[in-house]
């Protein structure tokens, strides 16, 4: 069985959590925006696509194909989701 390479590993963290900002910190300003200036459901709908495909498509190159890397990738993103909620919390816009 193959040891761990935690650098990889840290790294995988780290690029999880850049790409939550990015997906979670794009949802926050989509719905600032659409609130703000009463927005249409298609800002809504392209915003969540744009998200997901990069999101998806940076995780599967992250990753490639290596399951401990998923993970850390995946509890990377949702960390950064948990400091954004945390950091920006339910404001007035």
């Amino acid at each position: 069985m193959e040891m761990l390479e935690w650098d990889r590993l840290l790294a995988s963290l780290l690029g999880g959590g850049l790409i939550g900002l990015v997906y979670f910190g794009g949802l926050w300003l989509t719905i600032r925006h659409v609130t703000a200036k009463q927005g249409s459901n298609w800002l809504l709908l392209a915003s969540f696509v744009g998200r997901a495909v990069v999101a998806v498509a940076a995780l599967v190159w992250l990753v490639n194909g290596r399951l401990p890397d998923l993970i850390a990738a995946l509890i990377g993103f949702f960390l950064m989701r948990t400091i954004l909620i945390r950091r920006l919390g339910l404001r007035d816009t």
